[in-house]
């Protein structure tokens, strides 16, 4: 895996601002830096790595044994409801399923409309799934079917002007803690005075790399909400 990619952050602070002020803006403002680079690099891994997943694993005819799936195409996006949306959930575990992928340890990344339709699925009721609370009540997703669910405001979409309606279409990934390796550093981080006012200034570079290491841990519903 090549680490090829790089990211800093660039914080000021006016001495006026840290003078008159009763709280930490240094503290502050690099913590909303971190913040912002965490993001910047999740969108940029999210934008990339779905189009690795395994060719069995995605399309219309999802399935390495039986080919029985459909998780959408270009054009014929999946469309995503309420009604319909624990039957996707169950079909990319089982296209996962039939490539042979461990079930502990697998994740799914959806966008904040999926993961609010699950709260007005049959999820509702707390007894299927397996909690005291109801995700309808403390917006917690959890499991489900072997899947830990997060959300994420940088899963890849598009407007798919080839499919009725050219709505805006998400792939959405999941897969197995071993689909794919991640690394990053700090490599410096600077505080310097600034030459051009009386500021203090506080930067960093971040380089990292991510690859697709096992492509059939991996599959891909190409979805529109219905």
């Amino acid at each position: 895996m090549l680490i090829d990619k790089a990211h800093y952050f660039n914080v000021a602070v006016d001495d006026i601002d840290a003078y008159q002020s009763d709280i930490g803006l240094m503290e502050m403002w690099s913590k909303d830096a971190s913040e912002q680079m965490r993001n910047y690099i999740d969108r940029g891994i999210l934008s990339d790595i779905y189009t690795d997943a395994d060719a069995d694993n995605t399309g219309a005819t999802a399935g390495r044994i039986s080919g029985a799936y459909d998780l959408g195409i270009t054009g014929f996006p999946a469309v995503v409801t309420a009604d319909n949306i624990l039957d996707y959930i169950v079909d990319m575990g089982t296209v996962l399923d039939e490539a042979d992928i461990p079930s502990e340890n697998r994740w799914l990344v959806a966008p904040a409309w999926f993961t609010g339709m699950i709260k007005k699925s049959d999820l509702q009721d707390a007894s299927m799934t397996g909690d005291k609370i109801t995700p309808l009540r403390n917006g917690k997703i959890g499991v489900i079917d072997r899947f830990t669910i997060y959300m994420s405001n940088n899963v890849h979409n598009a407007i798919d002007a080839g499919a009725a309606g050219a709505p805006r279409c998400f792939d959405i990934m999941a897969g197995h803690i071993s689909s794919t390796t991640f690394a990053n550093q700090i490599v410096k981080v600077q505080n310097v005075m600034s030459e051009r006012t009386f500021a203090n200034l506080v930067r960093g570079l971040n380089v990292y790399g991510y690859k697709v290491v096992v492509p059939e841990a991996m599959t891909v519903l190409y979805a529109a909400k219905g």
